[in-house]
């Protein structure tokens, strides 16, 4: 694979050792006479705070596993900056999200063959999510789950008596108990199965990539400056280790698979996208694609928190004695409160009877505090992430200079169409109708947010302005499409420009209902596929 010391060459180049990229790098290279170089721009994964499943808030903080990227102001946010954490590590954002596993609404992947993304029904997309899969063994066997694939999956032991008072409260609320969110129906509230086997974090470096493969080249620290093209064919990628900078060509293709915000970076970097902005870059326009950058989604959450009377949630765990303990136990164990996310069991409901699906979904923790994990409320308590899932609002990446270590603009448009509101307050009035049921009766302390204040539509907009954040499902810049605003088709290939492709989140046409990472583990498992057969 190497000529030299600055030129190496293998069929393909996968740009991205992420959610997308570490499945392309396995799935081609299963085969032997084919060759692949994936090159990542973080170090090893070989890190307790990424592999211990409840230190997932440590790595999101980390400036060498996070590229740190940080939104641009949000003027419906009261021009707020909110954190849009990436992983820079083998792994990508696999490796140091909050690992919750769910696939999205069937209606979702209707939707994006609808506009334009033909052989993406949920009929076609539905054996890759089953292929990716290796479910926990405690776990019935169905035609909706996996059993044999890469991906560790596992469900929460619901050791914490919360879990079980609040699925009690959702039922008298009305709502529906679903065992499953990946199967026949998405509705309802239930056990929310997570990317854990073993207690041990199952990110796309862990459960994807081979010890030793003689023909996979894998390259970390290695930042991809731009791709090369020559007479509109992709030959390449140029990327600097170090002070070195060096070449790597692609006998067959070029994946870019660095996901929502560098995708879109390195293609504008290289000359592909709205020829206005590149120009303004002073970057040559190799093609002129107008949607490269466009269509950025989101999800928005905030944080329903509720005191209680009774000592039952996590507070005394997270104290930086009962980190240390737990801590301890699953380093010597991989079991125990290290072993589980704590999102153990969530939901999805509608923000009205007409909703042509569940729009809204929950996430429950049996703490109250900070996402990033910095602060907890002062006491015992619990909280509900709750926000819309299907927003209209779009955004865009747009570079800030021609220079490739310099961070794009990234403009989210959070809460811009009407309808973002009055699905929000329709959020937070459903996760206080369901803490208000009767199964909390004899623990209920007073709301710790929004609080008793927070009542009017007025009020509850002011409160998301104030506090909503980011999910961190940032998607869509690439989208896979024909129309004039796609950038590519659906098979992955760039418009305009062959032997390239972009296989990650940044290619989804609409925003998935739900936690995006296996979606886009789907989607690279697709590909390849669809790779191997072209």
């Amino acid at each position: 694979m190497e000529n030299n010391k600055h030129e190496l060459i293998a069929d393909y180049v996968v740009v991205g050792a992420g959610s997308a990229g570490c499945v392309l790098a396995s799935r081609l290279s299963e085969d032997p006479s084919c060759s692949v170089i994936l090159l990542e721009a973080g170090g090893s994964d070989k890190n307790l705070i990424v592999q211990m499943p409840s230190a997932f808030y440590l790595p999101m903080q980390s400036k060498t596993l996070n590229w740190g990227y940080v939104a641009e102001p949000e003027p419906t946010m009261d021009g707020r900056r909110l954190d849009c954490p990436r992983g820079r590590v083998m792994g990508g954002s696999s490796s140091i999200n909050g690992m919750v596993y769910v696939r999205g609404n069937a209606n979702d992947y209707q939707r994006w063959e609808k506009m334009g993304a033909a052989g993406w029904g949920y009929s076609e997309v539905l054996p890759y999510f089953k292929k990716a899969q290796r479910a926990d063994k405690r776990t019935t066997e169905d035609e909706f789950k996996g059993h044999d694939g890469p991906v560790g999956t596992t469900s929460g032991a619901l050791r914490n008596p919360l879990y079980h008072y609040f699925l009690a409260a959702a039922k008298e609320a009305g709502h529906p108990l679903n065992d499953d969110f990946n199967g026949q129906h998405q509705e309802g509230f239930g056990v929310m199965p997570m990317t854990v086997a073993e207690g041990i974090r199952s990110s796309t470096a862990r459960s994807y990539l081979p010890k030793n493969r003689s023909n996979l080249k894998i390259i970390k620290k290695a930042m991809v400056q731009k791709i090369l093209i020559n007479e509109g064919k992709a030959e390449g990628v140029s990327f600097a280790v170090g002070r070195k900078t060096k070449q790597a060509f692609a006998n067959k293709e070029v994946l870019v698979c660095a996901g929502a915000i560098n995708s879109p970076q390195l293609l504008m970097l290289s000359g592909i996208g709205p020829k206005d902005h590149l120009s303004e870059m002073d970057i040559k326009v190799n093609a002129d694609v107008p949607g490269v950058g466009q269509n950025l989604m989101d999800h928005l959450e905030v944080y329903v928190q509720q005191s209680i009377t009774q000592p039952l949630s996590l507070y005394k765990d997270l104290s930086l004695l009962g980190r240390a303990k737990i801590g301890l136990e699953w380093l010597l164990t991989q079991r125990g409160l290290g072993a589980t996310n704590h999102f153990e069991v969530g939901g999805y409901m509608r923000s009205h009877p007409g909703a042509e699906q569940p729009d809204i979904q929950f996430h429950f923790l049996p703490a109250a505090m900070s996402y990033d994990g910095s602060s907890q409320a002062a006491g015992h308590g619990f909280q509900a992430h709750v926000g819309p899932m299907l927003s209209p609002s779009r955004g865009s990446v747009r570079l800030k200079s021609n220079n490739p270590s310099d961070y794009p603009a990234i403009k989210f448009n959070y809460m811009s169409h009407p309808s973002d509101w009055e699905v929000f307050r329709a959020a937070i009035r459903g996760a206080r109708e369901i803490f208000a049921q009767p199964a909390f009766d004899a623990i209920r302390g007073p709301e710790f947010n929004p609080g008793a204040q927070a009542q009017t539509d007025k009020e509850l907009d002011a409160f998301v302005r104030a506090h909503a954040e980011s999910a961190y499902h940032p998607c869509g810049t690439c989208k896979m499409g024909v129309d004039d605003m796609s950038v590519v088709d659906p098979a992955g290939r760039v418009h305009q420009v062959d032997k390239l492709r972009v296989i990650d989140s940044s290619i989804f046409p609409h925003i998935t209902n739900g936690n995006l990472n296996a979606p886009t583990i789907m989607v690279a498992e697709k590909m390849a596929d669809m790779i191997k057969s072209a």
